[in-house]
């Protein structure tokens, strides 16, 4: 479903984010990007989400080289197949919980009935609707996690990238997270989650764990 084909990622300071990586996600996989911060895994994330491009190699999603794409069609590649999650939730704090999470669907030009439908279905599998009208500043760390992986799952995507999902929750919250990820994978979504939290390196749900060390692939177990 995604290949990395012999990517490198060179920035404009020469620094190398990644070298010459090889590798193959299956869909409905759960796979951990082991490293520690600067390893180069939210690159991995970046690319496979069309946010960046690499600078040797192809991104290959479902058949389609969308590390190709002009920045337009990247952006629709994004709307239709990935879900973020990312590490500060990138939320707006004045906004509601269903204004954050009914944001990717306004370029869809959706009937409001629609869109608040979907918001409801996904506040609701996250455990969050009892908290809809509430504004996201007024929320705690765990709850803002919930509203961004429902944003995350609002377009219903096939892959669903997490950079450093429990970066800033306590082990109890993280728990959760990782229940959450299992509820996901069970909906059969490809799932990347980048991270250096040892809850997630011994998950009996995780089909893959590979370790990233200065931009080079260390270990697949």
């Amino acid at each position: 479903m995604i290949l990395l084909k012999d990517i490198s990622k060179i920035y404009a300071e020469k620094t190398k984010a990644l070298e010459h990586i090889n590798l193959h996600f299956k869909e409905g996989e759960l796979i951990i990007l082991k490293g520690v911060s600067g390893s180069g895994k939210s690159t991995i994330l970046s690319l496979i989400a069309g946010l960046s491009k690499p600078t040797e190699g192809e991104v290959v999603v479902d058949g389609k080289k969308i590390s190709k794409l002009p920045d337009h069609f990247a952006a629709a590649y994004r709307r239709d197949n990935i879900g973020i999650v990312f590490q500060k939730y990138n939320l707006i704090p004045s906004l509601s919980v269903s204004e954050n999470v009914l944001l990717p669907l306004f370029p869809l030009n959706l009937k409001r009935e629609d869109m608040h439908h979907k918001a409801k279905r996904v506040l609701k599998q996250f455990s969050i609707e009892h908290k809809a009208d509430m504004r996201v500043s007024n929320l705690s760390g765990g709850e803002q996690q919930r509203v961004a992986i429902a944003r995350a799952n609002i377009n219903n995507p096939k892959i669903i990238l997490a950079d450093e999902p429990t970066a800033n929750l306590d082990e109890k919250l993280s728990l959760a997270f990782i229940d959450i990820l299992r509820e996901m994978k069970a909906d059969k979504r490809t799932i990347i989650v980048a991270t250096h939290d040892p809850l997630f390196f011994n998950l009996d749900f995780v089909d893959s764990t590979i370790t990233i060390e200065h931009g080079k692939v260390i270990e697949c177990s």
